[in-house]
Order: structure tokens, then sequence, then C-alpha cells
């Protein structure tokens, strides 16, 4: 057992170790066993099957051991197993599994409404409702918009993703492998410009101007008094880690509250700690109308939420919001016990000491290797972002060489972005410095090996 200067406790040695036949035996029996029942169009990154998994190490079944950089998509953020989530998921079993909240409620439930009221941007008086996934958050924050504004119109932006349902696919920008051939799509959604720094054709645009820019196309296409949501992430994820100029998301929220427009700000994979706030619109001081959370907000457990104004979120009738699955009562303990491990750990104060020792480095790296574009992020959500030498020119082929390097030598990263060139670094916050340091120098030699 090792601590962190957090005193985190690890109940798995948080080594990488990876043996010279991976992937081994029982991971090839195991893919063989998928490939027989499992629809095809479910893809794995990672060709290992998971054992165990605890801090920052995910332990396969052949008995490799690989830092964890991803966590899940920006779920684990508290650790896969983390002791009070355990704890509260195993208390919680022992008494019920379900009753759904819609026929017989419990506590669980309203504390969690309670903690997301307490937690999210604004002083003024709130509502909760519970879900399943972060395409249902988002579905339903855009029916509460539609139906308290009486408008249809929804703004969404260019490099988005919010989901993979209908109505999430035609907010989300990215084709393939989102969209292809899953069309026709919802209609009333328009797509604007995001500010995206790196590739602006103007680099000296500010956020101000960018902001200006996707509103004059708003008012021009559709009419700001047709717009029922904008809606947006604060740090795009799938898009590419993009961190929107400073002042874009502030520009936008205050006209969008001039015209009577909900502001709906996707936090779903940026929320609970996950950039050193709370919520990453808190880097701004922004305060959304409706926010969506889902990913970090319960250790692992499926669970999301949209918290917003009462008097948006009540204006709704009785029985209009809802699913029986929607704030499972063991998903709400988990909840709870992942929000009480955030703030005994202080894990925004973690998120930032990640920041330090990972970006000065990436940075660094950059001056090096003229393959990296842009490093970018906030937090234990960064990116680097890669071109061909002496160019702007997305490489995909290299950042797919990167990662399938790294996964060799035990470090397991993600991709994203639009022209799939970016990789991102997501690591549980609740990793070691010694463990997080490890994999950065394993994936800087995958970047000069591969350059």
């Amino acid at each position: 057992m090792t601590t962190t200067a957090h005193d985190i406790t690890y109940r798995l040695e948080q080594k990488r170790r990876v043996q010279a036949d991976f992937p081994g035996p029982k991971s090839l029996a195991l893919t063989a066993r998928r490939k027989a029942v499992v629809a095809a169009g479910v893809a794995s990154s990672v060709p290992v099957f998971v054992a165990d998994a605890d801090g920052g190490i995910i332990h396969d079944v052949d008995g490799n051991s690989f830092i964890d950089l991803g966590s899940g998509i920006a779920v684990t953020s508290v650790g896969a197993s983390d002791p009070a989530v355990v704890g509260a998921v195993k208390e919680a079993v022992e008494h019920f599994t379900h009753t759904c909240f819609m026929v017989t409620p419990y506590e669980g439930y309203v504390a969690v409404a309670e903690q997301l009221n307490r937690l999210t941007p604004g002083d003024h008086e709130k509502r909760t409702v519970l879900f399943n996934s972060g395409a249902e958050a988002v579905e339903n924050a855009v029916k509460v918009a539609r139906l308290a504004t009486g408008r249809d119109a929804v703004v969404a932006f260019d490099h988005a993703y919010h989901g993979r349902t209908n109505l999430t696919m035609a907010l989300t920008a990215k084709a393939m492998p989102y969209k292809t051939n899953f069309g026709p799509f919802a209609p009333e959604v328009y797509r604007m410009p995001m500010s995206y720094p790196y590739r602006e054709e103007n680099p000296e645009i500010t956020g101000a101007e960018a902001a200006k820019r996707a509103i004059t196309m708003i008012e021009k296409q559709i009419g700001g008094e047709q717009v029922a949501a904008i809606i947006i992430e604060p740090i795009q994820g799938e898009g590419g880690f993009i961190v929107p100029a400073e002042g874009f998301l502030p520009a936008l929220a205050a006209w969008a509250k001039d015209k009577g427009i909900v502001f709906i700000a996707d936090e779903v994979q940026s929320g609970f700690c996950r950039t050193g706030e709370w919520f990453a619109v808190d880097h701004e001081g922004v305060v959304p109308d409706i926010i969506t959370m889902a990913k970090g907000i319960a250790g692992g457990m499926p669970l999301s939420a949209i918290t917003g104004r009462a008097d948006l979120l009540d204006a709704v009738h009785p029985g209009g919001l809802g699913g029986t699955y929607g704030g499972n009562p063991v998903a709400c303990a988990a909840a709870l016990a992942s929000i009480g491990s955030m703030e005994q750990y202080d894990l925004n104060a973690r998120a930032k000491h990640i920041e330090e020792l990972a970006l000065g480095r990436m940075r660094d790296l950059a001056s090096e290797q003229s393959v990296i574009g842009d490093v970018r992020g906030r937090g234990a959500m960064l990116a680097i972002e890669l071109v061909q030498a002496g160019s702007k020119e997305p490489n995909p082929e290299l950042t797919k060489a990167v990662a399938a390097a790294c996964l060799k030598e035990g470090v397991i990263i993600l991709t994203c972005g639009t022209y799939g060139n970016v990789i991102r670094l997501l690591p549980p916050l609740v990793i070691s410095d010694e463990l997080l340091l490890d994999g950065l120098e394993v994936l800087a030699a995958a970047i000069k090996a591969n350059a």
C-alpha cells in the first residue's frame, strides 16, 4: 500500500507492468467469446479485459498492470474502487436496489439533488432531476428549455459532442462514428462556429469577437427570439478538448439572457473537479440556466442529472420528467460518497496540481517536437494536438501510433478530436505523482519515437 501527499491509500500496487505476450491468453480467449455475442458496433480501444482497478492502475485478467490516463472517459475521478463509494454501494444494496422514484421515493435522490443545487454555479433557487446517462440529461435539458420558452430552435456548436441518441446526434458535430448512416436526425438544430484558438483563421480574434461572430449568424439564420436554447460544452470533449478563448462563454451567456434564451452548459465530461473547479464554467464566472452532468458524478455508477433555475424546471407538468431507472438508489448512494471523497481529498486542488505537473512537461516537449501543434486544457483535462511537421495539417496516423506505443508500454491514453489527431489526458484525480510522471515519460518517448 502506498499513499500520496493527499493521504489517499491505494489497495493495489501503483506500478505498471506489461508482459511480453500482451495481450495475454485470457484476454484473447475473452475476445473470441466477445466476437461471438457482442455487436460489432461496440468498439474498445484497448484489447485486454479488466480484472481489477484502483487509484491510477488497471489490472487485466493476465496479470498486466496499466497506468490509467483515461478514467473510463472522465468517470472514475475518485478512482475505480474508492473505499467510500464501495462502502456506500454495499450499504445501499443491502436495503433495496430499486423502487422507482416515480412510484415510491427515497431520501438518496433528494440528498443528491440537495448536493447538486449546492455545488452548481449561482445562488438562485434551483431544481434537479436525475437520469441515467449524459445523453439523457442533454435530451431533458433541451426538452425543458423548449417547454419553458415556447420556442423550438436549439443552437449547438462546431466540434460539439452531446451524445448518441437521435436528438443528441443532431447536436453532435462529428459524423464518423457517431452519426454516419443513423439519420434522419431531430429537426430545429442549428450549428454555429466555435472558438477554437489554435485553428482560427485570424489568430488574434478574441473570445468576445468569436462570440459576436456566432451571435451574428444566429440572428441572421434563425433570429434570437426563435431560439429556445444554446447548448455548449465549456471545454469541448470528443471534439478535441477545445478551450474557447477567454470571454467567449460569458458573451454568449449574456446575449442569451438578454434574448430570453436558455443557456445550457454541458458539463458531462468537464464537471466534478475535472478542470480544477467543480464545473468548467466556474473559471469565467458563468452561471448557466441549466447544467447537464454525468460521468464523474457517481464514482463509476450510472447516473446523470440536470440542475437549473427553479422557474424553468418547475414549468414542466407533473409526470413530464422522469424515467424508470433515473436516480437509482444505489447510484445515488455512490454519488453522495463520491462527492464526499472529492471534498475530503480536495480534488479541485489535486486537478490543479496535475495541471502543474503535466502542462509544463507537455509544453517543453512541444518546443522540441514540430509534430505537436498545440498543448491545451485545464486541470486534469489536458490535450496534445498532433499535426504534420511544419504545418497545422491534422496527423491522425501519428496519433494512433502514439496511443498504440503507449499501450505496449503499459499506459492507457485516449484519443479524440474532429480530425482524430488529439491525445487527451484524463487521469483519475487520485493518481499519484509518481505514476502520473511515469505515464507522461512513456507518452513523451512514444511521440519522439513515432514522429
